[in-house]
């Protein structure tokens, strides 16, 4: 199913709005106790899942009941439900993190194995995201991290405006039908002309590239 029939299959089965980010929004079970991050454009999201079933074991991520690919580069993935904790506390995590510390040096190396894949395969794949928000508490009471992986937003749709071509080069349309359509809840709002104008340049580039290549399958 595409991002958005996702989102309303679960509000219509009860989960409620939980928030949104710039790549994602979060739902929230009818019990409470779990999260859905659906994104419409998400290529880390294989690899943030990655890690959470790899460092499962550590209990320093979150528990990942369940994750789906979307239809058009689109991810869901069903997390327990975390909340906040106060910065300083985030910040310390991070740097323990960064430094390897002894309390975090299994989750660490593992964090810098699955990075490692990401970089070497994701075009536009940015370094660790070490924002304070991305360290929360679960409901035992232990700090998990999440969301270390992104795409280098920025420099990604700065390509898409001023070089289409080399987008649709590299990520195939279906991988990326709803870039567009981030939510964009931090650093937005985003000018709806520009996203048009976005849309109607990698369309082109796609029409382009099928004509060079009339056999690719996109």
């Amino acid at each position: 199913m595409t991002p958005r029939e996702a989102e309303q299959k679960l509000l219509g089965d009860g989960w409620t709005p939980g928030g949104a980010g710039d790549w994602a929004i979060a739902l929230r079970s009818p019990d409470g106790t779990r999260a859905a991050r659906i994104s419409p454009f998400d290529p880390t999201g294989p690899y943030s899942a990655a890690l959470y079933a790899q460092a499962a074991h550590t209990r320093q991520v979150p528990v990942l009941y369940a994750h789906r690919r979307l239809t058009g580069g689109g991810d869901l993935q069903l997390l327990e439900w975390l909340t906040p904790v106060p910065e300083p506390d985030a910040a310390a995590f991070h740097r323990a993190l960064a430094a390897g510390a002894p309390e975090v040096a299994e989750l660490a190396a593992i964090v810098r194995r699955v990075h490692a894949q990401a970089r070497c395969e994701l075009p536009w794949c940015g370094p660790l995201d070490r924002n304070p928000a991305n360290v929360m508490r679960a409901a035992d009471g232990r700090l998990v991290v999440l969301d270390l992986f992104y795409a280098d937003g920025p420099a990604l749709y700065a390509t898409a405006a001023a070089d289409p071509d080399r987008v649709a080069a590299l990520i195939p349309e279906a991988e990326r039908r709803f870039m567009t359509e981030i939510p964009m809840a931090s650093s937005g709002p985003w000018d709806p002309a520009a996203r048009e104008s976005m849309r109607a340049a990698l369309a082109a580039a796609d029409a382009r590239r099928a004509a060079v290549h009339p056999t690719r399958q996109t």
